[in-house]
C-alpha cells in the first residue's frame, strides 16, 4: 500500500482583515496541518486483524468498563511487599523458577528462557519438591517428535554423573549403537544368533540378605517367571492345580541341578511337566492327579524349548551380568516382525526377568531402566505384573523406570474397565511423578487430559507442540521445555536413517562441478 504524502502551507492573509477573519485563518491552517499529519500515517490494524478469535483480549485496553472495573479513584489500596512464591498465587502469570542447576541437563524452559535441568535421584533426596514421591517416569508422544532422542539424551548424560542404564528390551535395536559408543555392550537374541539366556540364573546375593531369605525370594521369582511364561502361551489365567505343578516341577529341577552344580532349564521343567509321574510322587498322599493339569503346562513351555524360541532360553547362558559396565541393552530386533508379537512378549519376559534378577542388589548404585516401545507390553499380564514390581520396588533399589509409549490411551488398551491389566497400567502411571508428553494427535487429547490431570491451557500446549518440545510435569509442577542435543549426540540418536538414506544416495550422485581455479577466480 503505497504512503500517503500531505503538506500544509502558510496562507497569504491581507494586512487590512479583522482580527475575527485572522484567527479563522490561523485555525483552518493548524486543522489543514492536523489533517496532512494524519493522512501520512498507516492506519492501524484492529485486534480483529492481528489476532486470532480465541487470541483476541476480552475487553479493550482500557480495562473493563462499568463500575467492576475499580477504576476512578475510588479503590485505594495500601503498598504490599511478597515473594514471588506467594504472589504467584494472586497474579499467575509469573515463569516457573525451574527444578535447580543439580542433575542432567535437558534443554531449555521456553517460558523462564533458562536452562532446564532434571534428576529424579536429587529431587527424591532433596525433598524440595512437594509431591514428588518415586523417581520412575512416562515418555508418551507420537512418532517423529524426538522421544526417543530425549530418551536416549537423558541415558547418555546420566552416564557423566555416575548412573547405569539397562535396557532390558530393545525391540527394534535403537540402542545398540547407543550402548557401544558408550562403553557398553549388547546382547542380541534371536534365531541363529549365539545369544544364550537363561532366566532362571540365580542373581549373585546381596550381603544384606540372609541365605534362606534370599533363596525365598529367587524361588518367588521363578514361579512368577514361569506361570506369566505360561499365561502368555495360553491366554487365559493358570488353574489352581496348573499352579501347583509349576511348584512341583520346579522344586524336582532345582534339586537335581543343586545336586550336579547347575543352574535349573526352561527345558528341565518343561520334561518334568511332561512326566506326571514324578509330579504325583511329589505331590504325595495329596488328592488329585497332576497329569491332566500339567499336560497344557508342557506344551506351552515347550515352544521356548523345541519351538519357534529354540536355543535362545534352554541353555545355559552364554554372557554374564557385569554390574559395572555403564550401559547394557538386550537387542529383540529379530523378534516380533510377522505381526504376532507373541514370540516377541515371551522374550520379552525371559530377558527382563533375566536382567531384573542382576538389579536385585540395593547396593548397585542409581540406575536408570529403559523400557522402550512399551505399548507392547500394556496387551500382556504378566509383563504388566512385573513391571509393577519393578516400579514398586524402586526407590529401595535406587533404581528410576523410564516407560516410553506413543499415546496415553496405550494404557486403556490394557483391558475393559475395571479388569486387572487396567488397574495394572493405570497404576504404572500412578506411580510416576514424572510425566513427560510430547505432541498428541487431536483424537488423543481427552484421553491425555483424563489420565494426567491436564488443565485447559496444557492440553492445548500439548497440541501445539513443535520437535523436541514437551510438557513436562514433575509432580504438581509444569514446564515446557525444548529439548537441546549436542550434534554428535544427534548423529548417533538418528532414527530416519533408512527414510533419508536413499535421498543421500541421490545427493551423492549429483553432478560434480570441477574446482577450476581460473573459473573460480573469474
Amino acid at each position: 500500500m503505497p504512503r500517503i504524502r500531505a503538506t500544509a502551507s502558510h496562507l497569504f492573509i491581507p494586512r487590512k482583515t479583522s482580527r475575527t477573519e485572522q484567527r479563522a485563518a490561523r485555525a483552518g491552517f493548524a486543522e489543514a496541518r492536523r489533517q496532512a499529519r494524519l493522512a501520512g500515517v498507516p492506519p492501524k490494524r484492529s485486534n480483529e486483524a492481528t489476532y486470532a478469535s480465541e487470541l483476541r483480549p476480552t475487553y479493550p485496553l482500557s480495562g473493563r468498563p462499568g463500575p467492576a472495573s475499580a477504576r476512578g479513584g475510588r479503590l485505594r489500596m495500601p503498598a504490599h511487599r511478597m515473594t514471588t512464591a506467594t504472589v504467584s498465587g494472586a497474579y499467575p502469570f509469573l515463569a516457573e523458577g525451574g527444578l535447580g542447576a543439580e542433575g542432567i541437563f535437558i534443554g531449555r524452559d521456553v517460558h523462564a528462557e533458562a536452562a532446564f535441568c532434571y534428576d529424579p535421584f536429587t529431587l527424591y533426596g532433596s525433598g524440595r519438591i512437594e509431591g514428588f514421591t518415586n523417581p520412575n517416569a512416562v515418555l508418551a508422544g507420537i512418532i517423529g517428535m524426538g522421544k526417543s532422542a530425549l530418551a536416549k539424551s537423558i541415558a547418555t548424560r546420566s552416564i557423566a554423573h555416575g548412573y547405569r542404564v539397562y535396557v532390558p528390551c530393545d525391540p527394534k535395536g535403537e540402542w545398540t549403537s547407543v550402548a557401544r559408543a558408550l562403553g557398553g555392550y549388547t546382547i542380541a537374541l534371536g534365531p541363529g544368533l549365539p545369544g544364550r539366556l537363561n532366566p532362571l540364573d540365580a542373581p549373585a546375593r546381596p550381603a544384606s540378605v540372609s541365605e534362606d531369605d534370599w533363596a525365598t525370594e529367587v524361588r518367588k521369582r521363578r514361579l512368577l517367571l514361569l506361570a506369566a511364561l505360561a499365561r502368555t502361551v495360553l491366554t487365559r489365567d493358570l488353574q489352581p492345580m496348573e499352579h501347583t505343578a509349576l511348584d512341583l516341577a520346579l522344586d524336582l529341577v532345582v534339586t537335581d541341578a543343586q545336586a550336579r552344580g547347575t543352574e535349573p532349564l526352561l527345558g528341565d521343567i518343561a520334561h518334568t511337566l511332561g512326566t506326571p509321574q514324578r509330579l504325583d510322587q511329589a505331590l504325595g498322599d495329596q488328592a488329585g492327579r497332576m497329569g491332566p493339569a500339567a499336560q497344557d503346562l508342557a506344551h506351552a513351555l515347550r515352544r521356548l524349548v523345541h519351538g519357534d524360541l529354540s536355543g535362545m532360553f534352554d541353555a545355559p547362558s552364554t554372557v554374564a551380568f557385569d554390574p559395572t559396565t555403564p550401559m547394557l541393552s538386550i537387542d529383540l530386533s529379530r523378534l516380533g516382525g510377522a505381526g504376532d508379537d507373541t514370540a516377541l512378549v515371551l522374550a520379552m519376559t525371559c530377558a527382563s526377568a533375566w536382567m531384573e534378577s542382576a538389579l536385585a542388589d540395593p547396593d548397585g548404585g542409581r540406575r536408570w531402566v529403559i523400557y522402550d516401545e512399551a505399548w507392547r507390553v500394556m496387551r500382556h499380564l504378566g509383563l504388566l505384573e512385573r513391571m509393577q514390581s519393578q516400579w514398586k520396588l524402586s526407590r529401595g533399589l535406587g533404581i528410576a523406570n523410564l516407560m516410553i509409549i506413543h499415546r496415553l490411551s496405550d494404557l486403556l488398551s490394557a483391558g475393559d474397565a475395571g479388569s486387572r491389566g487396567r488397574v495394572l497400567a493405570e497404576g504404572l502411571l500412578a506411580d510416576c511423578s514424572t510425566r513427560i508428553i510430547y505432541r498428541q494427535e487431536p483424537d488423543q487429547l481427552a484421553a491425555a487430559a483424563s489420565l494426567l490431570g491436564l488443565t485447559g491451557i496444557e492440553t492445548q500446549a500439548v497440541s501445539a507442540l513443535t520437535k523436541g518440545r514437551g510438557l513436562w510435569k514433575v509432580a504438581g509442577r509444569s514446564f515446557i521445555t525444548q529439548h537441546i542435543l549436542h550434534p554428535a549426540e544427534r548423529r548417533l540418536f538418528d532414527t530416519d536413517t533408512r527414510m533419508t538414506k536413499k535421498v543421500r544416495e541421490f545427493t551423492n550422485t549429483d553432478v560434480v562441478i570441477p574446482m577450476n581455479p581460473r573459473v573460480m577466480g573469474r
